[in-house]
């Protein structure tokens, strides 16, 4: 059975999806930009996606 995650997790979560679209929508776009925008851009994808996974294994103890 699923274990429910808090509100605020799940808000995190969200937070690090959307991160992880906007690092990703700027590393692909198709013209030239300087070094350091495209490393930010790395910087947003693993940060959301770490911000996401650690929010997602959260659960509310006893919810069984």
């Amino acid at each position: 059975m699923a274990s429910n995650t808090p509100k605020w997790f799940q808000v995190i979560r969200n937070i690090g999806l959307i991160l992880t679209a906007v690092g990703t929508t700027i590393v692909s776009i198709p013209i030239a930009l300087p070094a350091i925008i495209v490393t930010v851009g790395g910087y947003l994808i693993v940060g959301g996606a770490v911000a996401a996974a650690v929010s997602q294994s959260a659960t509310v103890a006893g919810s069984e």
